[in-house]
Formats: structure tokens, sequence, C-alpha cells
């Protein structure tokens, strides 16, 4: 009936594993878990494969690293299963009836269904207040407002999908690298996909510091950046994508540009401080997303 699939890279999954191993047997459904540990350090493996001992789960070490897409598209092949619930390994179920709630869709007529991200509501240490910031605003989205534009809000850490539908798509991807969500957001709309949203999250417990998360921030942007100037993404809802084509459109990617060079710093010291704007969050990936387009 379902084949849940958890790329994992140095991170303790034996909590996740059981969780959902334990409603998948409450629910008395054919069903499997692979995990697919991403040539993680051995202090993350060795723990990790006690997993293996519960029914219907493996847990498989590759040999080297591939990356997050490429082990997505290993764990799509491997399953038995017609419908693939994709979890990242730094993830937990906001609710003990997170597997009927996808379950009770599977009939329905969708393609992929997404549940959500939720963030805790205590603010961490302040050297990772920007990614729970970010997320907290722009990825802690109730199901009713993500529908209007589904879209947009594609995360990539919590969804069931059609096997057929996700190797399909997932196989035009053909770099590693951060900031592809977007891209498999635009691959949806472009196949006509129909993607439904619930409130079915699971908690983000996996934050980055903040300045890992700003080079990741950098890093989607060249990315979509990459997927623009390839012609890659004509069909799409991202936010970020359609102003940087307006202010090409305005001819204003050299003034934005300049902005980055002068007050980078400054934005910086906002971002990675205690109390980031998203706002100049915003600012700083539109204009370094200039910068970049210049450079080159």
């Amino acid at each position: 009936m379902i084949s849940v699939l958890i790329p994992v890279y140095n991170y303790h999954i034996v909590d996740l594993v059981t969780n959902l191993h334990t409603q998948l047997e409450l629910c008395n459904i054919p069903f499997e878990i692979i995990c697919f540990d991403d040539h993680s350090s051995e202090v993350y493996s060795k723990k990790n494969q006690v997993v293996s001992a519960l029914k219907h789960t493996t847990y498989t070490i590759h040999p080297i690293n591939v990356g997050r897409i490429q082990a997505r598209q290993h764990l799509a092949e491997q399953a038995t299963y017609d419908w693939l619930l994709f979890l990242d390994a730094d993830v937990l179920p906001k609710s003990q009836d997170y597997i009927q709630k996808y379950l009770n869709l599977t009939d329905a007529n969708y393609d992929a269904i997404y549940g959500g991200f939720a963030y805790y509501d205590t603010a961490p240490e302040q050297d990772y207040r920007l990614r729970w910031t970010y997320g907290k605003t722009h990825e802690q989205v109730l199901a009713a407002k993500r529908n209007q534009k589904p879209y947009k809000v594609i995360i990539s850490a919590n969804f069931i999908i059609k096997k057929a539908l996700f190797l399909a798509l997932n196989s035009k991807i053909k770099h590693k690298g951060y900031g592809y969500d977007n891209f498999f957001g635009a691959l949806l709309k472009m196949s006509k996909a129909k993607v439904f949203h619930i409130d079915n999250e699971v908690y983000h417990l996996g934050i980055e510091t903040s300045e890992t998360y700003l080079r990741k921030k950098e890093q989607a942007a060249e990315t979509l950046l990459k997927l623009y100037k390839n012609d890659a993404i004509p069909n799409h809802q991202n936010d970020l994508l359609k102003l940087f084509i307006k202010l090409k459109r305005f001819r204003l990617t050299g003034l934005f540009s300049l902005l980055f060079k002068q007050f980078k710093p400054s934005l910086q010291n906002n971002l990675i401080g205690k109390t980031p704007s998203m706002l100049l969050l915003q600012l700083y990936r539109i204009s370094y997303m200039c910068y970049k387009d210049l450079k080159k």
C-alpha cells in the first residue's frame, strides 16, 4: 500500500522510524520503510542500523555520497508500492494519526499530497535563529493558504506521491545541490499533476546555524538562476524568480548587484544576529541573485 522512504545523512533516525513503524502497524496495511544512508559518518550509521530489526524495515548504507536528489531516486526505484511517502531524516510527525491522514486521501483523485512543516514555538539559541524564523514565517503555512497556489510551497521533507510520477519528474533533475524543491514544484505544475495540501505537519528538528543556512540560501538563489538561464523553469510560482525577471525587464539588476556589494556585511550582521529580518533576507537573496547574474 505505501512505501515510506527516508534519505539519511549524518542524523539519528531511530525515534522517527520507531514512531512511523508504530503508526503503520496500527493502520493494519501493507507497508515498508526503506532508509538510504548516503554515506554518513560511522557514529550515525552504527546507531541507525538498529531500525533494521523492525518488521518490513531496511537500512542500507551507500558506499559514496550521492546527494538527496539521487538518494530519493534510488529509494523510489527500490520501493514496492505505488504510493511513496518521503520524509527527511531530521523531522518528526506532529500527530499520532499522521500516517492515517495520508491514507485517508490515497483513494482521492490526487497525484501528490503535501503535509506541511512545523516549528516549535520556543526560539532556539541565537546562532540558529535565521533558519527557525524563516521556517516559522515561510514554511509553516496552513493548507488552506498553500492550496491557493499549490505548486509554490513544495517541501520535499514531507509528502506522498505516486511512484510513476515521482520517477518521471525526479529523473529530470540532473545536478546535486540545494534549492531544487522549486524546480520540482515547477515540474509538477508543467506536468499538470493534481497536487493537494493538508495540515499534516512534521516538526523540523535539524535546524542549521544561521551562517550555514545563509550559505544554503545563496546556493538556492544560484540554482534558481541556473534554471532560469537554461529555460528549465518557464512555468513556476516562485516569488523570488518573478521579482528577478521584473528587475531584468526594468534593467535594475545592476543597481541591486551594487547594493549587495555595498551592504553585504551589514545585511549579514542582521541575518546571523538575534532578530533576523525576513525583509532583509529577501533583499539579500534578490541582490545576491542579481550580483551572480552580472558576475557570470
